[in-house]
């Protein structure tokens, strides 16, 4: 006879909130995306930064690869958090953000506000925000997993992470 096992992956607290807003802050992520030819994944570093509201954006080229993935499947997932100078880099924690991506149009009135706001964090993106291939997309969470290190792992919701 076996044993369930039990669910190792814990209902966030108050405590897995924090830490995964404070991984929020970053600048640059991981971000996955399926390829629309082959239909295998793919991964892009990204300039990483949340909008007013504190739903994660980026700054993209329409020359990446990501940009026409996301385009012909907005399903992604972001991965947040470094490891640090010292220790097992698996012990440091880290946050996987299944996410939505969202363009937002060039000329869509909240634009301006956007990168307004972007570049508060990103200053040296003022070079090419504006150039017509490069467009904000919204990486609206659908759920996260944060791994808060050895055997410390939790489940958040869209509502956690705001």
């Amino acid at each position: 006879m076996t044993q369930k096992r039990p669910d190792l992956v814990a209902d966030a607290d108050l405590e897995a909130r924090r830490l995964a807003l404070s991984l929020m802050q970053a600048k640059h992520a991981a971000l996955a995306w399926t390829d629309p030819q082959s239909q295998t994944p793919g991964i892009s570093r990204i300039a990483y930064g949340l909008d007013e509201s504190g739903i994660p954006i980026a700054l993209i080229s329409g020359l990446a690869p990501h940009t026409q993935a996301l385009r012909a499947n907005p399903a992604c997932a972001l991965m947040l958090g470094e490891p640090g100078d010292k220790g097992d880099p698996l012990t440091h924690p880290r946050l996987m953000i299944r996410a939505h991506a969202e363009f937002v149009a060039a000329d869509d009135p909240a634009r301006p506000a956007l990168r307004a706001h972007w570049l508060k964090g990103h200053p040296k993106t003022t070079l090419y925000v504006d150039l017509p291939d490069f467009a904000f997309v919204r990486l609206v969470p659908q759920s996260a997993l944060l791994n808060a290190g050895f055997g410390k792992a939790f489940s958040l919701t869209p509502q956690d992470l705001r």
